[in-house]
């Protein structure tokens, strides 16, 4: 685990969904306890799912207000299969979760690929000699690697990639690339000619000050979506679908 200063533990993604969905549990089996038969049964449903609904919008994105929301209702239509799967059963999702998304990448962004498309022009706007060395710290399944790939397809391509699983499929899928397992944190930057991120808000006054250290005279940190407010970006990739790439040249000035 990588201490970071900034918010409380409980802000760090997927903690604020875990916790809204036990609330909503909570309400609904304490209410199913204490009101009485004569009482209409939905009203416990009705409660929980709208604590469900109240507590998504703490989720500081859209897709994540949606799976706060949606958390409970799910497990209570899933809970009513439980009687006809063994409980160990119910620990198989868990133990696929950790695999693909272990605890140690918790603050960092889940699994959104990088649009079809969406680097569309960025090798127009910031080019690139042949042979340079762009990496993609995060990889996931290899969706920002053929985007860049495309765009650049003289230079050599690596991802960054910790979960084990998604670093096989990903090398699997992107043959092209170089993958290895690593944490995006404590990897070397300093080689790379660009550094192309599709994290999340929180992650990316980590990601600037990484940057700031580690890269070299002209090289780029590109950002999708999500702008390193704290620098001034030399470049900005409008994407057809109104995303934005944030492009920081080292060494960086200070917005």
């Amino acid at each position: 685990m990588h201490s970071e200063s900034g918010p409380g533990w409980m802000t760090r993604w997927p903690l604020p969904a875990l916790a809204a969905w036990a609330a909503s549990w909570c309400v609904f089996v304490a209410l199913s306890a204490l009101l009485p038969p004569s009482v209409a049964a939905w009203l416990p449903l009705v409660a929980a799912a709208s604590v469900s609904a109240a507590l998504a919008f703490t989720g500081s994105t859209p897709w994540r207000r949606v799976f706060i929301a949606g958390g409970f209702p799910l497990s209570l239509l899933a809970s009513g299969l439980a009687g006809a799967v063994p409980a160990w059963a119910w620990l198989l999702p868990l133990l696929l979760l950790a695999l693909l998304y272990p605890i140690n990448t918790w603050r960092d962004a889940p699994l959104f690929p990088t649009p079809t498309g969406g680097l569309n022009g960025l090798a127009a706007l910031v080019p690139m000699p042949a042979q340079a060395r762009i990496v993609d710290a995060g990889c996931g399944l290899g969706a920002g690697l053929r985007e860049l790939q495309r765009e650049y397809p003289a230079a050599r391509i690596e991802g960054l990639e910790w979960s084990w699983p998604l670093r096989l499929a990903c090398a699997w899928r992107c043959r092209f690339a170089r993958i290895r397992r690593a944490d995006i944190w404590a990897a070397d930057w300093s080689a790379h000619d660009m550094v192309y991120l599709f994290q999340r808000p929180e992650s990316m006054a980590r990601a600037a000050d990484k940057a700031a250290r580690e890269l070299k005279r002209g090289a780029w940190l590109a950002s999708l979506e999500f702008e390193a407010r704290q620098l001034k970006p030399q470049q900005v990739l409008q994407c057809a679908d109104g995303r934005r790439v944030w492009l920081y040249r080292a060494p960086f000035q200070r917005s």
